[in-house]
């Protein structure tokens, strides 16, 4: 005992001459989305003492950052904390649970979890070191996010939850993983790797219509490509690549005329960027509705989440394939591009003659929400990141488990959703332009999470669990991917932990039944009868 409180003593002391504090708790958790809020909620009330670092400053991810319209796939799969957020969100319109809501409810549900639980949280701090002995990490050292490369303090634990939606928590820390999309033979796959749709008239299939041409003379690609085409070229179905499905915003916008702030030309605005989009209208001259160009879906008290449809929409698609990997520095500049892409494109709707008028005159009646966002613009913190860097773990989840064709025996929660992945690229095919990624296949139950999904190979990492950047394929990626049930693995995580903290033993190898009794004791959905 008297050795051990002389080692923590030097290790203050240490901390103290190198100018940074030195910090321990049981649990540490990296990224303030709905996953890290969940899982800090989840260990305290367990009896755990706990830390979230949250690198942008930003609480609550999508949930709080404009994804009002939440993606479900079958609400019975939905249980534990998860299923209460969203019945404490029906609380706040008189309904019994509310899957609709605006952005300001759910920042304010996650921040009175916070409070409730007395939990510390580290605002626009970024981790800069990961500090291993042999497999198990023993502390992390923090930097400011925009700043300095100097470290500001040491954090110790002895679990620490990678909840970011990039995965720069195991990147660091030295967990196997890969970025983009596997060839559809790496894990005998279906719908992995390139997948060029065909252009159909229903909504969602995100394509242009053939005769669309990509040059800026058209006809002439001696004057090269227009903004947002890319040189890349068409391969064989399934070919695999590093390649990242688009991002975009999930907008907030009014048309109360006391809440509104008026779309107006952003610093940059550009005309030449929305060329292809004046194409597209003259391409498809009989559709003058948005729900063409945006899912324009209407949430409480005037107010919408606007996701990106069609061939040219929100998404930027071909500006985030370096945002995984990339530093923070430079991911403020791919964040940026995407500010100017989307409010650039209200703009030109507003703006513009070229743009059909019905369209027009539909969002000339919207703006910017006085009542949302408002320590930031009024626009959203939150880049829609779908995908970053993914987990190569003790199990990796494909499509097959999507289909139901494997089945692990150690779930942690379900997974409901349509295997999803938007646009990857935007090529040249036959002289005509063409969006290239896009895929929707559904129409399957829901089917179980393995827990050894969001742990590292234990010769890689003991100590660590990754809720969010999970093991998963690309397309079974895009089926889990969904808010709720990031809240739920984030739950289930954190109760691992605790676990593995009590009995001392590596997240690899609790007892997986203990595990199970104490999630099913806090209502989360394990299986649901066929």
């Amino acid at each position: 005992m008297m050795t051990k409180c002389v080692l923590m003593m030097l290790t203050v002391l240490i901390s103290a001459a190198m100018g940074y504090a030195n910090n321990t708790y049981d649990i540490c958790i990296y990224g303030g989305n709905s996953a890290g809020v969940v899982a800090a909620y989840t260990a305290k009330k367990m009896g755990k003492s706990v830390v979230i670092i949250v690198p942008d400053g930003h609480i609550g991810g999508l949930s709080s950052g404009g994804l009002g319209q939440t993606d479900i796939g079958n609400k019975n799969a939905i249980g534990g904390l998860s299923r209460e957020f969203y019945k404490q969100l029906g609380e706040v319109y008189g309904q019994d649970e509310s899957w609709k809501f605006e952005p300001k409810e759910a920042k304010r549900i996650f921040e009175t979890y916070i409070k409730t639980a007395d939990i510390p949280v580290i605002y626009n701090q970024r981790i800069k070191k990961v500090n291993k002995k042999k497999a198990q990490i023993k502390s992390v050292d923090l930097a400011d996010t925009y700043g300095s490369d100097r470290t500001t303090q040491r954090i110790e634990a002895q679990v620490f939850l990678d909840c970011t939606y990039e995965g720069d928590l195991f990147a660091m820390a030295g967990v196997s993983y890969t970025v983009g999309r596997e060839d559809n033979s790496v894990y005998k796959e279906t719908l992995n790797g390139y997948q060029l749709a065909a252009y159909r008239k229903q909504s969602g299939y995100h394509q242009f219509p053939d005769g669309v041409n990509p040059y800026i003379v058209p006809g002439d690609p001696s004057s090269g490509l227009l903004p947002g085409i890319s040189s890349g070229q068409a391969n064989p179905t399934g070919t695999g690549d590093k390649l990242v499905q688009a991002y975009n915003f999930r907008i907030c916008l009014t048309d109360s005329a006391e809440n509104m702030i008026p779309i107006t030309k952003p610093e940059g605005y550009d005309p030449k960027k929305y060329e292809l989009l004046v194409r597209l209208f003259e391409a498809q001259p009989n559709d003058r509705k948005i729900n063409n160009y945006f899912i324009w879906s209407r949430m409480p008290n005037r107010k919408t989440d606007i996701n990106n449809r069609g061939a040219f929409s929100s998404n930027l698609i071909g500006g985030n394939h370096n945002w995984p990997e990339a530093s923070f520095a430079e991911r403020k500049k791919i964040f940026e591009e995407h500010v100017a892409h989307v409010k650039g494109l209200l703009y030109f709707y507003v703006s513009d003659e070229r743009v059909p008028k019905e369209l027009q005159d539909f969002v000339k009646n919207w703006g910017y929400p006085k009542d949302e966002y408002v320590e930031h613009g009024h626009f959203t913190p939150q880049l829609y990141v779908r995908e970053g860097r993914r987990m190569i773990g003790e199990y990796v989840m494909t499509e097959h488990n999507c289909r139901s064709k494997e089945v692990i025996t150690d779930p942690i929660g379900m997974a409901a959703y349509t295997m999803d992945s938007h646009n990857v690229q935007r090529i040249v095919v036959n002289g005509m332009v063409k969006n290239e990624g896009n895929v929707e296949v559904g129409k399957f139950p829901p089917y179980p999470i393995s827990y050894r999904s969001i742990t590292p190979k234990a010769k890689e990492c003991t100590n660590l669990l990754v809720p969010v950047s999970l093991s998963a394929s690309h397309i079974a990626f895009g089926s889990i991917r969904m808010e709720p049930v990031f809240m739920i693995l984030g739950q289930s995580a954190a109760v691992a932990a605790v676990q593995a903290i009590d009995t001392n033993k590596a997240v690899q190898n609790i007892d997986y039944d203990k595990l199970r009794s104490e999630l099913i004791k806090q209502e989360q959905v394990l299986g649901i009868a066929k």
